[in-house]
């Protein structure tokens, strides 16, 4: 019985833990977006996300333009959710126009399926962003994913929109993986899970191999019982041999006894 509630603690655990785990898929705070400040970024004529959204735009790349990434305060990127990370966009221009500089953004993905957008992240737009022909230029990109986005590994997709001769242009500057953590410290709520769903299976099967113990202890402690010495009449049977041969022998053996 005790065994049957143990299987039950057990199993309430793993539901509470999958019901935990699905509020962290859950959408994004929109509180949690990064909003621009009016001093950083003022030479690049930085907006901030108050902008017109480009993601539904869905523009070819400049054959004379190329890209490139780079995390500079974390070479790991790791990303903590719910807090500010920054990575630089470079651009250099090999063609014999300007490019305008006029967007920034980027959105988080499953990493095993593409398709199933997680957050939309800020768009950080910029005006009087330019990059002469043969030169090149880098940007910063101030981003902040979900503070209820699950610890793990995800897609970062990224793009920096431009325009070459009033045409526009789209080039994605980074796809690939990310690690989010949650903030807090060590301690999460998968990791709390995994301790707890720990400390209750080697519970369960301490209290096994403690009820196997007892049962091959009851067994080996049965034995036939004999009893030797200890006999018992029945007082009609002895009323019935009374004054026979059987009486007088066993009166003699009491008195030798005696």
């Amino acid at each position: 019985m005790s065994i049957r509630c143990f299987l039950i603690l057990v199993l309430s655990l793993l539901l509470l833990s999958s019901s935990i785990l699905q509020v962290a898929r859950c959408e994004p705070d929109p509180d949690a977006d990064i909003v621009e400040s009016a001093d950083e970024g003022a030479d690049l004529g930085i907006v901030g996300d108050d902008v017109q959204d480009f993601s539904s735009g869905n523009f070819s790349p400049a054959p004379e333009v190329e890209t490139v990434c780079l995390f500079p305060k974390n070479p790991s990127k790791n990303v903590v959710a719910g807090e500010e990370s920054e990575l630089l966009v470079g651009i250099k221009n090999d063609g014999q126009s300007v490019i305008n500089v006029i967007a920034i953004q980027a959105s988080v993905h499953l990493p095993y399926n593409y398709h199933y957008l997680l957050q939309n992240l800020s768009t950080q737009a910029f005006k009087n962003a330019s990059v002469p022909p043969s030169s090149q230029a880098s940007f910063p990109y101030i981003f902040g994913v979900s503070k209820f986005l699950q610890a793990g590994a995800y897609d970062l997709v990224g793009t920096i929109v431009y325009e070459i001769d009033q045409h526009p242009y789209q080039s994605t500057f980074y796809n690939g993986t990310i690690e989010v953590t949650e903030s807090g410290g060590m301690f999460s709520v998968e990791s709390v899970f995994l301790f707890c769903l720990g400390i209750a299976l080697l519970g369960l099967l301490g209290f096994w191999i403690r009820n196997q113990i007892q049962q091959f202890s009851k067994k080996t402690k049965r034995a036939p019982k004999v009893e030797v010495g200890t006999g018992t009449t029945d007082a009609s049977m002895d009323e019935w041999l009374q004054g026979t041969a059987y009486t007088q022998s066993q009166s003699n053996k009491s008195k030798k006894k005696k």
